[in-house]
């Protein structure tokens, strides 16, 4: 488990309501509305640019919503009376003094927020950068940029973590661990809410799906729901110069195939047996 007791309230929940963000002419958030629970990962998916971040620096009060409201608990994140002891973020991990060592940078943190050093010492264990923590932050990859990201967001206990693309740069040991360590913070009870562009990594993260668009809400589901969703009627379409070739192998393995156009074949079979099914006419 994290050490230490969990933030003042593990129940706090992020709550978006109807908020628009306009930039100008541009619209990055166009009348989103969504809730984050506790106790359940969940993920914030949607291409870059589709105003994922825009809606994280709205919860965060880094940024004022044109039209809307932003709330964790009913309260504004200004209002929070001990921020980082309610909710840890990580935006942009790289946005550190790059002189700094991994430990002083989160001493630092640390001493402005009456957090002892033990804390600073126990999420930079929590994260696995003991072998590096003394050592200038400027030199680092981007994955332990990363998880310097995720033990600032940690060290204040929070009951909220809100973490943009927190597996960007993390090989697949950093993606394992970031993972199980999402999901135990979960089930401690308290809110978790990350941001990603890549389904197959939401998939096997989140419990609970928040999908955008261009600033709007697509869908608002549980994964298994959502995959399943996907899948229904789904089909594969294949441009080969051999389509009738092509055509004659997959019925041969039972797959409904359509020729759309000249050299051009839509499958039909399920997203589940489609890879058999072509991998087997190969």
């Amino acid at each position: 488990m994290v050490a230490g007791p969990p933030g003042p309230d593990t129940d706090l929940m992020i709550t978006v309501e109807n908020v628009t963000k306009r930039y100008g002419d541009k619209v990055a958030v166009d009348d989103l509305s969504f809730e984050v629970k506790p106790g359940i990962v969940t993920g914030f998916l949607g291409p870059n640019g589709a105003g994922k971040s825009t809606t994280m620096r709205l919860i965060l009060g880094l940024d004022a919503p044109t039209a809307g409201t932003v709330t964790l608990d009913g309260r504004h994140y200004a209002e929070l009376p001990a921020p980082l002891h309610e909710v840890g973020a990580m935006l942009e991990a790289r946005a550190v003094h790059t002189g700094r060592s991994a430990y002083n940078h989160l001493l630092a943190l640390a001493q402005t927020h009456g957090i002892g050093r033990s804390r600073v010492s126990e999420v930079i264990e929590l994260v696995g950068i003991q072998d590096v923590a003394r050592k200038r932050v400027g030199g680092f990859s981007l994955g332990m940029g990363q998880r310097l990201g995720v033990a600032a967001a940690l060290l204040g206990d929070p009951a909220v973590l809100i973490l943009d693309e927190p597996a960007n740069g993390l090989d697949p040991e950093g993606i394992l661990w970031i993972r199980t360590l999402l999901k135990r913070l979960a089930k401690e009870g308290r809110t978790v809410f990350l941001s990603s562009h890549l389904m197959a990594e939401m998939a096997q993260t989140a419990d609970h799906l928040v999908v955008i668009g261009r600033g709007r809400l697509i869908a608002d589901t549980s994964v298994e729901e959502f995959v399943d969703r996907a899948s229904t009627g789904a089909a594969v379409r294949v441009v080969s110069p051999q389509a009738t070739a092509l055509r004659d192998a997959l019925a041969a393995h039972d797959a409904r195939v359509d020729s759309i156009e000249r050299d051009v074949l839509e499958d039909g079979a399920s997203i589940e047996d489609t890879p058999t099914t072509l991998g087997a006419a190969a």
